[in-house]
């Protein structure tokens, strides 16, 4: 009787495990072990768990073991890097995990140390650890390689289901099993075999020996004779049934440098992994390596330099890759742009210095979502192609292309790539069954021959294994399956881009919005706050320095340490919101930091300014620093508490002396319980602590419709998956409005500013907004102080205006993004919560409103109600994300004309940073601009000491789509470069016109 195909696969796969119980030929148990240096036995629980612990012992393997088959087996109860010394200082070091417990070694004797903890590879405790295993085997390399191989032929038959090379290829198998001469002594047999499923479940086994007999060499010439016979004929297999597609792979090990576990767990991994990758190198002259991220490297030069010095001298011989050219792998939705710019700038810089590469690459595989701006970025960082593969993750549309040109706001192209491997993406795996669905998935094959596949243990690291390695070489002679090999990150780019050059490849125009995480632009919110305040002070404090040292005082200081800082926070598992809470003390006590040292600096910064100021009568002068690119009114909080809300303007990047004592308010500001006035606005308040009016008097329009700053709590904030990550479309299902205010009272009525606090409970918690409109304000502020207690419950402010727009205005990085106020469609309906950094605005000819924020990220456009997330409470993977207080604000900015024209990003800029005020006496009243900037209007991205030699630079981008002529005006004996990319290095500019939309453009200015 015949047997199906299924049958026969079936008979094939009890047949191969059977195999894997003779793997080993003889095995001695090492013992000895002590732990933190008291005595532990095989089989015992860790005493503790706490921390790191040191696991140490003496192994020797038998005379008459060949020493090329000594293997060693280690299962210690979790994570380690194992130290083996073979005796004066010849060591070897491996990542120990659940994926990687058998080890080659240099010699018969030697001893073992480690550093372990009782963790498993995404950070969940191991509550009970123990030693479980810990022996060297004498590998039957026959038997080794004849069980891997037959594993690799079912999980091939079993992908290529159907396909006419099965049967040749399941019969190929059969006939070599055939081939072995197997061992049947009963002891011997049931004693190896007993580990076996259905042996375990047998009521009671025999008696069983402790070290049962492997195969003799007879035996494991047939397993040698059986595997050169079917190795042979795969290969006339492969003849007529040849490889179908190509893989370049790359070896990876993708590990968060924050996550499930905190940043010092990350600095373990790192080098378990790395000495792990090294290891696989030395054995395997094939095996390539990627690893990006710039700070890994740097830690590395303080943690463990020898480990540095192993890797460069890989990178130098071109088996360890160094990808990305980014500090971090960071989150592109919410730094600002400037950040993404250092992100590149020291990442190059560093990448360079410390290996002689720069990257052409950006490997982002793990991010949520791309901003439009990050193609100019990487094009002026010499980094012209890009890679991910979480587009692939979006819940409802796709991207049509996987081998395409993402263009950006500005118009620059970079080439891009992303491999569907329905096998753990980017975590994949050397096997057939990973292979074939990668290809099948791979939607441009008809323009190119490869796609690549990036393979190794990742997210807590770990990455490739032995048996990949050896599986890859196994494959090479498979027929039917795509052909793999390894390669480089670079190579594969270069081979693409040959292909670009000659076909049509697809554009993908603008943002790459991810349709899921969305709920990242919210959770941790204490932590976005901060980052913001950290990017904004040490931009501020850069540009106070350099704007003094254009008037006369020193060269200002590098931040770069601080910067790395607030780069390394901006990683895609800490600033989303998405690692645990261990994580979140860190990163706060982190940034906190930087903004106390970035505030030291600005003050440092407005006394040497204040030192170089022509002196004059004023006794009592009040020195005000613009450092934007916008004219602001004067608005300031002195030291003293004294607001100062007057009619003065204070000029672009300037330096403006007042005589403090001539400083009037502006005219107009009443106030009462429930309404507030100045010159350009009108307020009320309404019972339920709403905005009910908000009067544009220069127009004359009502911008709210009804009510605005409504407060919605969704008490049902609980998605399918990923808690923190997500916030599913139906949340608003359940809402509750809070619309009975526990108090609302008139709280401040000065001269230069009036406030109206209302405050709101709800359950646990209690929200207090404080609404504030100063003497020559434009926007009425929502200063707004939560104390929150209640979990998997979301808190949103609903802004139903007075206008009617198809699309609403998204601030981003360097620019904005307009979306669809409509759901006509899918990718409509799915973009129903989306990143804006300062401002949201929907804007109908001849007027608009924006709503403005200082620390908010999470904003959604609907009809004609902006809607911005204040907070939420996941339980997964912190239980107490943002439990207690946290203090922000937000504004409501009617204005005339488009946003671009009606200043919203004047006041959104005004909002984020304050103007910059000192004390002092003894000057000249009186205004000095160090630089001027004329013609189209543009922004302002930062001003800095340059990276070589002497002289600053000036970075700006013209933020609305426009083009058009631009000057720069300097004083004497300063003048500008041409123009420099982002690596500050002289570059060929393509614009017809002196800035062009969405364009950034840096120079540098120098004396002489």
């Amino acid at each position: 009787m015949s047997l199906t195909i299924a049958q026969r696969l079936d008979s094939l796969k009890a047949r191969t495990a059977e195999l894997a119980h003779w793997r080993d030929r003889q095995s001695v148990q090492i013992d000895g072990w002590t732990f933190d240096r008291e005595p532990i036995a095989h089989h015992q629980d860790w005493p503790h768990r706490k921390g790191t612990v040191h696991f140490a012992a003496s192994a020797k393997a038998p005379g008459a073991w060949p020493l090329d088959k000594i293997r060693l087996q280690l299962d210690l109860g979790g994570e380690s890097l194992i130290t083996l010394n073979y005796g004066g200082e010849e060591t070897e070091r491996f990542g120990l995990d659940p994926y990687h417990q058998e080890f080659p070694v240099r010699g018969r004797e030697f001893s073992i140390s480690t550093e372990s903890v009782a963790r498993f590879p995404f950070g969940e405790p191991n509550r009970s650890p123990r030693l479980n295993r810990a022996r060297l085997i004498w590998l039957d390399e026959p038997v080794h390689r004849l069980h891997l191989l037959l594993r690799q032929i079912i999980e091939a038959v079993d992908v290529l289901d159907g396909h006419e090379a099965v049967a040749h290829i399941i019969e190929a198998a059969e006939q070599a099993l055939r081939g072995l001469d197997w061992p049947s002594d009963t002891a011997a047999y049931v004693s190896r075999t007993s580990g076996a499923v259905m042996q375990q479940k047998i009521w009671e086994l025999p008696e069983l020996q402790d070290n049962p007999a492997g195969l003799d060499d007879q035996q494991s010439a047939s397993a040698h004779a059986a595997f050169d016979a079917l190795t042979l004929r795969l290969k006339e297999l492969q003849k007529r049934f040849p490889p179908n597609g190509e893989l370049l792979l790359t070896g990876h090990a993708h590990i968060d440098l924050a996550w499930l576990w905190p940043y010092n767990e990350t600095r373990r991994k790192m080098r378990r992994t790395f000495n792990t990758a090294l290891s696989l190198m030395e054995r395997s002259g094939d095996f390539r390596f990627n690893q990006s991220t710039a700070h890994y490297y740097a830690q590395m030069e303080e943690d463990d330099p020898a480990l540095l010095e192993r890797i460069k001298a890989k990178v130098a011989e071109g088996k360890w890759e160094t990808v990305g050219g980014m500090w971090v792998e960071p989150d592109t939705n919410m730094p600002t742009g400037e950040s993404l710019v250092r992100q590149v700038l020291y990442g190059q810089r560093y990448f360079e210095k410390t290996f002689g590469i720069r990257h052409t690459v950006c490997w982002l595989p793990d991010c949520f979502g791309f901003s439009g701006a990050l193609p100019q970025i990487l094009k002026l960082g010499g980094i012209d192609s890009f890679f991910t593969i979480k587009v692939n993750w979006s819940e409802t549309n796709h991207i049509p292309s996987d081998l395409f040109w993402w263009k950006g706001l500005d118009g620059s192209q970079v080439l891009t790539h992303t491999f569907d491997n329905p096998m753990h993406g980017y975590n994949g795996f050397v096997q057939p069954d990973c292979f074939v669905p990668t290809w099948k998935n791979f939607r441009g094959k008809t323009q190119h021959e490869t796609s690549l596949l990036a393979v190794g243990y990742g997210d807590g690291g770990g990455g490739v294994t032995p048996e990949m390695v050896e599986r890859e070489v196994q494959l090479r002679d498979f027929p039917a399956i795509p052909q793999a090999r390894w390669g480089t990150v670079k190579g594969y780019y270069e081979q693409a881009h040959k292909t670009a050059a000659e076909k049509q490849l697809p554009v993908w125009d603008g943002e790459i919005y991810l349709e899921l995480h969305r709920a990242t632009l919210t959770t941790q919110s204490g932590v976005k706050r901060k980052h913001r305040q950290a990017e904004r002070a040490l931009i501020t404090a850069e540009t106070i320095a350099s704007l003094a040292h254009m008037l006369g005082a020193e060269k200002p200081r590098s931040l770069e340490s601080d910067w790395r800082v607030v780069l390394k926070n901006e990683f895609h598992d800490i600033l989303p919101g998405s690692s645990i809470r261990e994580v979140y003390a860190d990163a706060e006590h982190e940034l906190d930091g930087v903004i106390g040292n970035a505030r030291q600096e600005q003050a440092t910064g407005l006394t040497a300014l204040a030192s170089v100021l022509p002196r004059g009568a004023a006794s009592s002068a009040l020195v005000v620093v613009n450092p934007s690119l916008a004219a602001r009114q004067l608005n300031a909080t002195l030291p003293d508490g004294t607001a100062i809300s007057s009619a003065d303007i204070v000029a672009p990047l300037s330096v403006v002396v007042f005589d403090r004592s001539a400083l009037k308010p502006a005219s107009g500001l009443k106030a009462a319980r429930q309404t507030l006035e100045n010159e350009h606005l009108s307020v009320t308040i309404g019972t339920d602590g709403s905005v009910t009016s908000l009067i544009h008097k220069a127009s004359g329009r009502e911008a709210v419709d009804g009510s605005a700053n409504q407060l919605w709590v969704y008490p049902a904030d609980k998605p399918r998956n990923w808690d923190a990550w997500d916030v599913d479309a139906d949340y608003t299902a359940k809402a509750i409005r809070l619309d009975t205010p526990e108090s609302i009272e008139l709280v401040e009525s000065g001269p230069s500013r009036a406030a109206i606090r209302v405050v709101h409970r709800y359950r646990n918690s209690r929200v207090t907004n404080t609404y504030v409109l100063t003497a020559n304000a434009k926007r009425l502020d929502i200063e707004t102080e939560i104390d929150w207690h209640d979990r998997r419950t979301m808190l949103r402010t609903l802004n139903p205006v007075a206008v009617s727009a198809r699309q609403a205005t998204f601030e981003c990085a360097y620019g904005v993004v307009e979306r669809a106020t409509h759901t006509n469609t899918s990718w409509e309906q799915a973009m129903f919560e989306a990143a804006a950094h300062r401002f949201v605005d929907i804007s109908e000819p001849g007027f608009g409103v924006a709503l403005l924020n200082n620390a908010k990220y999470g904003h959604s456009a609907r009809g004609n109600v902006i809607g911005m997330s204040i907070v939420r409470a996941p339980v997964y993977p912190d239980p107490l994300a943002d439990e207690g207080a946290q203090k922000f604000t937000y504004a409501l900015m009617p204005h005339e004309g488009a946003w671009h024209e009606g200043g919203v990003l004047d006041e959104a800029l005004d909002l984020n940073q304050p103007l910059m005020t000192v004390e002092a006496s003894g000057l000249a009243t009186g205004t000095l601009s160090p630089v001027g900037v004329t013609g189209t209007p543009v922004a302002f991205s930062g001003m800095k000491p340059a990276e070589e030699g002497e002289g600053l630079v000036l970075r700006l981008y013209e933020p609305a789509g426009r083009r058009g002529k631009l000057s720069l005006s300097l004083p004497s004996g300063w003048k500008a470069s041409g123009a420099l990319n982002i690596l500050e290095e002289p570059m060929e500019r393509k614009g017809a016109a002196d800035i062009m939309p969405f364009e950034i453009r840096t120079w540098k200015l120098q004396k002489g």
